[in-house]
């Protein structure tokens, strides 16, 4: 019988990862910060996905549930455009902060820069899933231990429909960034009511952001990089013949035992890196986020009154209730 070595690690990760990810996203929500909200939605929607798999498909690799995979796998797809995509729209957010001379911002502006947001983290991730259809060479796999995974025919158009997104996302997010970090440098006396004054967060927040977003961009184009070169060592790039040659039998369902796609090392590392990744960027976003002062005003509260609900009442109140001597 196949020994597991990541079960049940992975899946408590992925679990924890989708709850502690979601954590933020009221206040988020409050504060008009869409780019933040999809980071949030992605990645907890990949956690998620990723949980259900690697217990369902634990120890076996039948085609348990063909419907899920095929939603699944292209979320899975949407997700790695969608979260970069959203490190973009944070480092562009952060950008327009620090260069912004106006110190009024009014709700149409803050609604067309969630539209824009939008557009960018939704519109480009439903896009590429589109497209990879054109060198998705049959339907799905189904790795043993890892559950549904996406196919795709490792040739030249895929780099330019499906594999360049998060590399090419990255290097924007890159330039946001270190224009950002430069315009924060010479603005730095003025920075603090400069972000109080154009925006529905505060300093802490905005340098949290800025963390995230360099952490997000300092990793998506080196790690996208060094899978996309592993892809290839374990499986070369082949030519492409004709789009029925790519699409021939598309209904098969591919089916890996451990054994199987666990006996090329490269692919085992392309895998492992691919799906940990998800539950990475939950945890670190709730590491710079989860134990922010406002996280702790909203734990507080969010405790009292579950408390009040069983008649527990803080020692200020009792204090203020005691009848006069």
């Amino acid at each position: 019988m196949n020994v597991n070595p990541t079960y049940p690690l992975f899946p408590i990760f992925s679990f924890v990862g989708f709850i502690a990810v979601l954590i933020p996203l009221p206040w988020h929500l409050q504060a008009w910060n869409s780019g933040t909200c999809m980071y949030i939605a992605w990645t907890a929607l990949a956690c998620l996905l990723q949980f259900v798999n690697s217990v369902t498909w634990r120890n076996n690799a039948l085609n348990l549930a063909p419907v899920w995979c095929d939603i699944s796998t292209k979320l899975f797809i949407g997700a790695s455009v969608g979260i970069p995509a959203a490190g973009l729209c944070i480092s562009r957010r952060l950008y327009k902060i620090a260069v912004i001379k106006s110190v009024t911002v009014t709700r149409d502006d803050k609604r067309r820069a969630v539209m824009v947001d939008l557009s960018i983290t939704i519109g480009l991730p439903v896009m590429v899933m589109a497209l990879h259809y054109v060198v998705q060479g049959h339907r799905f796999d189904i790795l043993e231990d890892v559950g549904c995974w996406p196919s795709i025919y490792n040739t030249l158009p895929a780099y330019f429909l499906v594999f360049m997104w998060p590399t090419l996302l990255g290097c924007v997010s890159f330039t946001f960034s270190a224009l950002t970090l430069r315009a924060f440098y010479r603005r730095r006396l003025e920075f603090n009511q400069l972000v109080v004054s154009n925006s529905s967060m505060n300093v802490g927040q905005y340098i949290r952001l800025m963390a995230l977003a360099c952490i997000e961009m300092s990793s998506t184009v080196p790690i996208s990089i060094v899978s996309l070169y592993i892809t290839n060592e374990a499986f070369p790039i082949q030519p492409w013949i004709s789009w029925d040659n790519v699409h021939y039998d598309f209904s098969y369902v591919g089916l890996s035992p451990a054994v199987i796609w666990q006996s090329n090392p490269r692919y085992v590392v392309s895998v492992e890196m691919a799906r940990w990744l998800f539950p990475a960027c939950g945890l670190l976003f709730f590491t710079l986020f989860g134990f922010a002062a406002e996280a702790r005003r909203h734990y507080r509260a969010m405790f009292l009154s579950i408390a009040k609900f069983f008649g527990y009442k803080p020692a200020s109140q009792a204090v203020l209730r005691a009848p006069s001597m």
